[in-house]
């Protein structure tokens, strides 16, 4: 009679408790390895390129098209047509690409010039002149 009162006193039988912890352990278990299976085919993300903020700017009067150099998987140039001059645009751009931005003046011609800043150093200037005159700023982003 002795050993029935404690049972009641203690809410149960010793052995359900250490069914009912081995349970929750064993779902516990299953629901971490589920997570694992779900989750195993994403890819850790890369990790960024480093950058330099680049400062684009081309001035003059006229209508151009704009090509230029911005943070890109691909490294591929942004093309801008018929930009209304003057213009300017800060993009970054990832250190092992070169900045670059190219203008081609449209069939009335006139003179615009490009620059090229780079963590707000000038690097280069060049100058378009004539009916579909061109020019071309490019630059070396490095690390500080």
């Amino acid at each position: 009679m002795r050993e029935e009162n404690e049972h009641e006193s203690t809410g149960g039988s010793p052995d359900r408790r250490g069914l009912l912890i081995a349970g929750i352990a064993l779902l516990a278990c299953f629901g971490l390895v589920g997570y694992g299976i779900l989750n195993a085919d994403e890819q850790p993300k890369p990790r960024a390129a480093p950058t330099a903020e680049v400062t684009y700017e081309v001035t003059g009067t006229g209508i151009a098209e704009i090509s230029y150099l911005a943070r890109s998987e691909a490294g591929t140039a942004t093309v801008e047509r018929g930009v209304t001059l003057p213009w300017t645009k800060s993009v970054q751009v990832p250190l092992d690409k070169a900045p670059t931005v190219a203008i081609i003046l449209d069939s009335k011609g006139g003179q615009a010039s490009c620059t090229l800043a780079i963590r707000n150093k000038h690097v280069q200037r060049a100058t378009a002149m004539g009916e579909f005159g061109r020019a071309t700023c490019t630059g070396e982003a490095q690390a500080r």
